[in-house]
Parts: structure tokens; C-alpha cells; sequence
């Protein structure tokens, strides 16, 4: 039966992927960790425990926790209009139907409220149809989609500019990825007056021992940074001829100063670890090493599907057949062998899954350097979900 490291190495030894670092843990029972290849394709150093990786989209549970913390403090609550903290949210258009011109527009017959933006429900994100003409916007203004941290507006010019593209449906009315977590980490620092960079240091990553999680790398850690790679159809008129790769981003690049807009929904890098220690928090109920971070309700509301059998439809292209909790989803029923009901956790566009199981107290981490090629989830993540269920 193969173990972790043979699991990984299949996928570096064919040439798909130049490094990958993956985790699976039970609790503080057993632990099992692999580093394999490099963390570039030139093979200028091994991949390490300790790599770090841009974990994108694994950015959202980290922010819904912060905001669940607002909630806690008594600062926001989930039925609150965002409209207080985010004016230009406050009286938002809505095309007449999805596939409306981005002039075809009505009223919001509601507010956004902080639940549709945990929930991803605030009718601004992506839709299985990408053609949608309310989407281009999103792309062409916002810099929505695969994570460019160095090109996004600071985020009241970012806000300003959202302010004028109509949502894509009624708040509350469906689930939309992406473009709801951004909007949280505004939230954050509009609430609290404080960058979001440091509120989720202050109350999240040092509290947790999260040491190489940040909206940048500093220079005395550019080191251990992994070079970033697009492959495939994905790679473009640069792609290297022997790995078959496409550099996309290098230690000193896009993430080697910090960012105008620091993304909610994926400008952070960090390591396995780092998600470990945050994981654990969330399995054990909000508490790390005696202190409690979160209370044992905000961690089940994190945890917990909040989508219609309808909505879980409609957004098939992304969660096939899971549901969503906040920032997260939410494994609903056994439809794959690694699909276990209540299994929590997400994936990053640039190549990283995590995820938490609380039946079985599992915390599951896989990060490479390979941008995905679209919201279907690649072969690496689904081997390593195949085996990770297995251990």
C-alpha cells in the first residue's frame, strides 16, 4: 500500500509538478508529513515541511474566522446590513436576469448583510457560466480570479469601483464564488479601523503560532518561498521546454512586498503548519493551547452547510455536490471515496487543499506550486484526498 511520499511523487516524477509538501494528521495522535522535489523547476533547492506556498483561496476560512471573532466581540452581527461599514454597498442595482446586459438593471430588494457575505450569498462573485455579462466587470476591473496581488486598486478605489457593477442576482438569492471573502476583509478593517493584515495577526496567526503566514514574504524568508507555475494549456509561449512549466511568479515577484489590496479571499502564503495549528483550532472548538479563539457555535456556524439543495446544484462546477459553510465547504454526503459528511475545508486556485474532519479529527494539508487550469480540482488533489482518506 503506498504511504504519503509515493502518493506525492508519482505526480513529481512525471514532471506535473516540481514540488509538493502534503500533510495528514489525527488529532495530536499520529502525524504523517512529506516534502518531495523542489520548490522550483530548476531544482535549485528540495522542497521542505517548512516551504512556503501562496495558499489563495485558502485565505477564506482564515478570514471568516476573523469575522466570526467582529461577531463575537459584539462589533458586527450576522443580520447587520454591510451597508453601515460599506457605503458603497448600500443601495446596490441588480441585473434583470443573470444574463442581462450589465446596464439591465432593478433595484436590490434587500440588503447585504454580514451573513451573505460569510455565506458567499451576496449576489457579486462567479457563476458556473462565466459568460454572464455581469462577470466581466468582475474580471476586468476588479482583477477577480487567478490571485495577482501587485495589480488590484487599494480597496476604497477597489470599493468605488464595485460600487458601480450590478449584482448578478438578488442578495441572499444564490451562492457566488469568490468576490463575498474579499469583501470580508474589507469588512474587517472598516470595522475595526485596523489594516486586515494586522488584525489577523494580532488575533489569529500569533496567537496560533502562524509565523510564516502573511500578505508577503519578507526578505530574510525569500529563501524558503516556492516559485509559482502554470502547466499544460494553462502554460503560455514561455513554458520551458524540458518541465513542460510556465513561471508565473518567483520568490521576489508579486508577493515579495505587500499588496494595495490585501485579498480576503487569496493574498496569503504560508505553510502545512501553519494551516495545521489552524485547523486544530477549529476541531477542537475554537480553543489553541488553553486560550479560546473562537467560541464552540462560531466554529459549527463556520462548519455547517448553508446552502439549498438547489443552490449546491447550481454551483456544481465549483463544489461538486458539496455544500458551504462560512468560507468553506462542507462535505454533505459520501458522493467520492475522501467525502465524509461534516469535512470542512477548501482548495487554492494555486495548487493547495485543506481541510478538517471532525469525525475523525483529521487534518488534511496538500501544497504545491501549479496553478490550477480551472475550478475542477486536479488529479495531484484528488490522489492525495484518496489517500489522505485511507491513512
Amino acid at each position: 500500500m503506498a504511504d504519503l511520499r509515493n502518493t506525492l511523487e508519482r505526480h513529481v516524477s512525471n514532471g506535473s509538478v516540481a514540488g509538493v509538501v502534503g500533510l495528514v494528521a489525527h488529532g495530536d495522535r499520529s502525524e504523517e508529513a512529506a516534502a518531495v522535489g523542489s520548490v522550483d523547476a530548476d531544482g535549485t533547492a528540495p522542497m521542505a515541511r517548512d516551504s512556503i506556498f501562496r495558499i489563495a483561496s485558502l485565505t477564506k476560512p482564515v478570514v471568516a474566522a476573523a469575522v466570526m471573532m467582529l461577531i463575537e466581540d459584539g462589533r458586527i452581527a450576522l443580520d447587520d446590513p454591510v451597508g453601515e461599514w460599506l457605503p458603497e454597498l448600500a443601495s446596490p442595482s441588480v441585473v434583470r436576469t443573470p444574463d442581462s446586459p450589465v446596464d439591465d438593471v432593478v433595484p436590490a430588494v434587500r440588503p447585504i448583510t454580514v451573513f451573505h457575505l460569510l455565506a458567499s450569498r451576496a449576489g457579486y462573485g462567479f457563476a458556473s457560466d462565466f459568460s454572464l455579462p455581469a462577470l466581466a466587470p468582475l474580471f476586468n476591473e476588479l482583477k477577480q480570479g487567478p490571485p495577482q496581488p501587485q495589480a488590484v486598486p487599494a480597496p476604497d478605489a477597489w470599493m468605488a469601483a464595485l460600487s458601480r457593477i450590478p449584482l448578478l442576482h438578488q442578495p441572499g438569492d444564490g451562492w457566488l464564488y469568490n468576490l463575498s471573502s474579499d469583501l470580508q476583509g474589507v469588512l474587517i478593517s472598516r470595522v475595526t479601523g485596523v489594516p486586515l493584515p494586522e488584525f489577523l495577526a494580532e488575533r489569529l496567526f500569533e496567537p496560533l503560532g502562524m509565523t510564516d503566514t502573511a500578505f508577503s514574504v519578507p526578505p530574510g524568508k525569500i529563501d524558503r518561498f516556492t516559485s509559482y507555475y502554470a502547466a499544460g494549456a494553462e502554460a503560455g509561449p514561455e513554458r520551458d521546454p524540458e518541465s513542460g512549466l510556465e513561471l508565473l511568479d518567483a520568490p521576489d515577484g508579486q508577493w515579495s512586498s505587500p499588496p494595495p489590496f490585501p485579498s480576503g479571499a487569496g493574498g496569503l502564503v504560508g505553510t502545512v503548519d501553519d494551516w495545521l495549528a489552524f485547523g486544530r483550532m477549529l476541531l477542537a472548538g475554537g480553543t489553541a493551547d488553553g486560550r479560546r479563539l473562537l467560541t464552540p457555535e462560531s466554529v459549527r456556524q463556520m462548519t455547517t452547510n448553508h446552502l439549498t439543495t438547489p443552490e449546491r446544484e447550481s454551483a456544481g462546477l465549483f463544489l461538486e455536490g458539496m455544500g458551504w459553510g462560512f468560507g468553506g465547504a462542507v462535505d454533505i454526503e459520501a458522493v467520492e471515496p475522501w467525502s465524509v459528511p461534516g469535512r470542512y475545508g477548501w482548495v487554492g486556485g494555486t495548487g493547495t487543499t485543506a481541510h478538517i474532519t471532525p469525525s475523525t479529527g483529521a487534518v488534511t494539508l496538500m501544497f504545491s506550486q501549479l496553478q490550477m487550469g480551472g475550478p475542477s480540482f486536479p488529479e495531484l488533489m484528488r490522489d492525495f484526498w484518496r489517500y489522505a482518506a485511507g491513512a
